[in-house]
Order: structure tokens, then sequence, then C-alpha cells
């Protein structure tokens, strides 16, 4: 049996560019090793949206459609709406109850989403208990390993005690300690040079229009010490020539020589890149225009729920019968 794994993505908006470096491209790969849960986390995205839920369904169906096109798999691995398992709900609250608060509040970056996110008010049980949601996510399939980058892993941590509690109240051992699988991929700028957030307007969406992806790349920031073409550039801090070497590192290396030595304009630089980047997202595309339907993703889903639940409702039961509960479930 290939070990498990459990990943997510909230439907808070259409992907983008960063999406694809930091979770899809690495998804793809994970499905040749290991036995692959892929959930849209609508409850996650949902204790951030709740004032405006009313395009949560819409983004899931965007979400799924981009995970079709990147080479997700629905043969190989199981693809699942969050809250079409009921399961995920009944054992956040069991692990609530058993989670130190002062666990929860030192998770770093709670006070961190509290500052950055504006305009919505945060400060919910809900999204306080956040991380411990992810941790029912998590042990609910009894997966080995999660994919994760470093800003996830005091959540992953703090699943990692809770498995620790669990084992230590109940004196069995139940689930594995979940294990991080850090992603690779480098830290992806936004077209402006700061953090990608929707929340900046500073994202390519992956199913952009051809237009719209050369005219972003248009806009995209440069070196802003090189004033002159025959000035010569400093492609290790232009944000361009990250994403020629992130994109295309077959050729940025020329780029970046062709760029140093004036021989290569910003002007060009972004021209040629926005081909590069037209090609790359072309699968997303195509996926708008003769993909699934939105019907056919809700079957596909509604599916996946029903391979999730035959393990998740197996956990449920072993969970309350270790505490004294009913271990039968409804069917």
């Amino acid at each position: 049996m290939k070990p498990r794994v459990l990943s997510g993505m909230r439907p808070t908006g259409q992907l983008h560019l960063g999406h694809l470096v930091g979770a899809l491209a690495n998804w793809k790969q994970l499905q040749e090793q290991y036995e692959c849960f892929f959930m849209v986390a609508d409850y996650h995205a949902l204790m951030s949206e709740y004032e405006h839920p009313e395009r949560i369904r819409e983004w899931t169906a965007d979400n799924v459609a981009d995970w079709l096109a990147g080479g997700i798999d629905p043969a190989r691995s199981v693809v699942f709406r969050q809250s079409d398992v009921p399961e995920h709900a009944e054992l956040f609250t069991m692990l609530s109850i058993v989670t130190p608060l002062g666990w929860v509040q030192r998770v770093p970056t709670y006070k961190e989403q509290l500052r950055e996110i504006e305009g919505r008010d945060l400060a919910t049980y809900g999204f306080l208990g956040y991380p411990v949601l992810q941790a029912a996510d998590i042990l609910l399939y009894k997966a080995h390993a999660v994919p994760v980058g470093e800003d996830q892993l005091p959540h992953l941590e703090l699943a990692r005690e809770i498995v620790r509690r669990l084992h230590a109240l109940l004196k069995t051992e139940m689930f594995p300690e979940p294990k991080a699988l850090l992603t690779e991929a480098p830290k992806l700028l936004g077209t402006d040079g700061r953090k990608m957030s929707k929340s900046y307007g500073n994202t390519m969406s992956l199913a952009a229009p051809e237009a719209e992806i050369r005219a972003v790349t248009q806009k995209m920031f440069t070196d802003p010490t090189r004033i002159k073409m025959t000035d010569p550039g400093h492609p290790a801090t232009c944000n361009v020539c990250g994403y020629w070497k992130m994109f295309a590192p077959q050729r940025a290396a020329r780029i970046w020589e062709e760029c140093a030595t004036s021989k290569r304009g910003c002007a060009q630089n972004k021209r040629e890149l926005g081909d590069v980047l037209v090609e790359l997202t072309e699968p997303f595309r195509r996926a708008r225009s003769s993909g699934p339907s939105r019907q056919e993703i809700d079957r596909l889903l509604q599916q996946g729920a029903a391979k999730a639940r035959a393990i998740a409702s197996q956990t449920i039961s072993e969970v309350k019968r270790a505490f004294g509960l009913s271990g039968d479930r409804a069917k």
C-alpha cells in the first residue's frame, strides 16, 4: 500500500501562477508515489468569507477545473469537497474538546492573518480554531504526510501535538503522526514584486485570456535601478528575470546574461516572457472551453466524497468508541 497524503485548497477565488508553482505541480508528482486525497476546503474558505459566501460554489468548480487541467487524475486520486463529508465537522468538534486553548493561540499565522486581511471580521471562534479543523482533515484519513510550505509547519506541528495528546488520553494509538513534505518550489513574487496575494491585485489567473496574460506581463515591475537600455541590468533582483528562471529555466541563463550586459531591454524581456506564460497557461484556458461542465464537476466531487466517506466514517467510529460514545454510523 502506498503511504497516504492529504492536501487541499480554499476556494476563495481563481487559481493563479502561485498556486501552480506552490501546489499543483507538486500534487501532480505526488500521485506517482502516494495515495492522494485532494480536498476543496470550503469550510476553511467559509471561515474568512462567511459574510459573502455566495461565490464559494462557483470558485469550487473553477478551482477543480484547474486541478484537472494541471494533471490531477480522479482515477488515481480522491478529489472531493470538504463539506460533502460531514465527518470533518464531527472530528473537528471532538478535537476542539481536547485541544488546549493556548496551543491554538500560539499558532503564528492566526495573528498574522488578523493583521493582513482587512475589511473582514475574523475575530471569531471558527477562525481561531482553523488549525484544529486542519488537524481533523489530516487525521480523518490517517494521512502519513502533508505537503506544506514552511509557513504551514506550525499548523502541522499542532496536528502532531493533538495526536500525541489523544494517544495519552485514550491510552491507545490510533493515528500516525503526519510528517511534512516540504515543497521545494521557490517563492513566486507578485507581478509588482510584493508578496503574491489576491488582495494586492498582483496575481495572474491560470485561466486568464491570452490578451490579459500579455497585458499583466507588460505591467510587471522590472529592475528599478536600470533607467536606460544601455544601463547594465541586475537580473538577480529583477522580478521579470525571476519569472524567467522559474518558468523557462532552459532559457534563463542566456536571458540573464543578455540583461546584465545591456543586450536585452526590459520591454523585450516582458514581451517574450508573455509568450512563455501564454503557452504555460494554455491547458487551463482549454479546460474552460472544452473541459468538464459544472454539473460534471459536481458529479466528480460527489463520487470522490463517497470514497472519502468510506474511510472517514470508519475513523469517526473508532474515535467515538474510544471516547465511550456510540461508534455505530447512521446508514
